[in-house]
């Protein structure tokens, strides 16, 4: 049997690669239990035709190669071989991120095989799972908690998963999780310390919006990358200020499940005028340039800008 699980989440695809992988008793690495990337992705096939030594069952499982999108080669001579070839005894499971389903490789798999799509779940969905699972545990989370949750370490079910859990440990039996301890110990997404340091900057408060800066730069966060970000979020902040509310969601290119960040954005945006927007812009393109020259430090140029703003 062949399955391709692909998508955005890897938390659900490890879970349908967990149910996979009930179905053998044993798997030794090496033997019955093939594992394969993009560094030995061309050797598919013979790993198909190398027999389990020992075992009935074979269980090889790629990741990430990119065999489901177009001019692969390893993916059209694999889509070849699918057709005038019966893997009876082996389970091939092709985990990825994105996927052309106009591939023969896709069309052989959806004639013979399975295919599940791996999508992030929507807010509301992510909340009555972080809620169950905290209950299981017997800690409490409200919703809205669990909701300031995802804003902090984004939509992805693994990455919530792994916040949790600490969460949970450090609250025990019969406690509640709150916005206080997620700030204290979660691992927050760039793009959530990005809105921090926005909202401390929307607010004149500019002691705070550096040291949230000084934080990232600690976290080894580059420089120049920490700059394109907070170029692309006042960009978003600029965008909310100029459009309509009917065509929002799109003007921000956000995903399905990213529609509560809508409101972020146009909570910030309140604290700018289109002009201060603008500016600002301007500020980052000039300080990129200028950095790119050597005529100023970046570290000390972004902090003038900061300071610039709220002067």
């Amino acid at each position: 049997m062949i399955y391709l699980l692909y998508g955005e989440d890897n938390y659900i695809k490890n879970e349908y690669l967990k149910k996979i992988k009930k179905k053998f008793e044993e798997l030794k690495l090496g033997i019955n239990y093939i594992q394969i990337d993009e560094n030995n992705c061309q050797n598919i096939i013979s790993d198909i035709e190398t027999p389990a030594f020992g075992y009935d069952t074979k269980l090889i499982v790629s990741r990430n190669c990119g065999l489901v999108k177009k001019k692969n080669v390893v993916g059209e001579k694999l889509a070849e071989y699918l057709k005038s070839n019966d893997i009876e005894g082996i389970e091939l499971a092709l985990i990825e991120n994105d996927i052309d389903k106009t591939t023969s490789l896709y069309k052989i798999i959806e004639k013979i095989g399975q295919i599940k799509e791996c999508k992030e779940k929507t807010p509301r969905e992510l909340i009555v799972q972080i809620k169950s699972i905290a209950n299981l545990y017997k800690v409490n989370i409200k919703e809205n908690t669990a909701q300031y949750l995802i804003e902090c370490v984004g939509t992805n079910m693994e990455d919530i998963i792994n916040e949790l859990r600490k969460l949970i440990e450090y609250e025990g039996n019969g406690n509640e999780i709150t916005i206080k301890d997620i700030d204290a110990l979660t691992v927050k997404k760039v793009e959530s310390v990005i809105f921090d340091l926005t909202d401390n900057l929307g607010k004149k408060n500019i002691k705070e919006a550096i040291e949230v800066l000084h934080n990232l730069l600690y976290s080894k966060e580059p420089i120049q990358k920490i700059l394109v970000m907070l170029y692309n979020h006042f960009k978003k902040l600029y965008i909310v200020k100029i459009s309509n509310e009917t065509n929002i969601l799109q003007a921000l290119k956000l995903k399905p499940n990213q529609t509560f960040l809508i409101n972020k954005y146009q909570n910030q945006a309140r604290f700018f005028e289109k002009n201060e927007l603008r500016s600002i812009l301007e500020e980052f393109i000039n300080l990129d340039e200028k950095s790119k020259n050597g005529r100023i430090d970046l570290n000390v140029g972004l902090e003038s800008v900061l300071c610039k703003y709220c002067s």
